[in-house]
């Protein structure tokens, strides 16, 4: 799985590893047992210090995604933590909401906005698009 991390993104750079570590975990990309890259693995491909990723892992693993298997490595645990149901469809229901009222105030319509949640969907199940790059003329 490539991680891309973005340096001029408001959200810190640990949080944005355990952003697309949690997506790609909730999209089928990563599933229970599968392997995580190491540390310093980790922080040399994205040139970061490797105590950001360890503080990345840290909170995965204190959130019950992921655990350490000292001398094997990190996986994702064989059993996720379930959330509360009822109170996720509450934050569900206020995030369409919110996502709602910000497409029609920019004009767009409901059929944009399912467009929109298609796309976020092939991207937490199949990974982010790569970048295209640009025809030279």
């Amino acid at each position: 799985m490539q991680l891309l991390i973005n340096p001029s993104d408001e959200l810190p750079i640990y949080r944005q590893i355990m952003r697309q570590i949690t997506e790609a975990i909730a999209g089928g990309r990563l599933k229970s047992g599968d392997k995580l890259t190491s540390h310093r693995e980790l922080s040399e491909q994205l040139v970061i210090a490797p105590l950001t990723v360890k503080k990345a892992y840290d909170e995965l693993e204190a959130l019950g995604f992921i655990e350490t298997q000292r001398g094997r490595g990190t996986f994702v645990c064989a059993t996720l933590p379930q959330p509360n149901l009822e109170k996720q469809i509450g934050q569900i229901q206020a995030a369409a909401r919110k996502l709602l009222s910000q497409a029609y105030l920019a004009g767009l319509g409901f059929p944009d906005v399912v467009k929109a949640l298609e796309q976020a969907d092939r991207e937490l199940t199949e990974g982010p698009a790569a970048p295209q790059e640009k025809e030279s003329v």
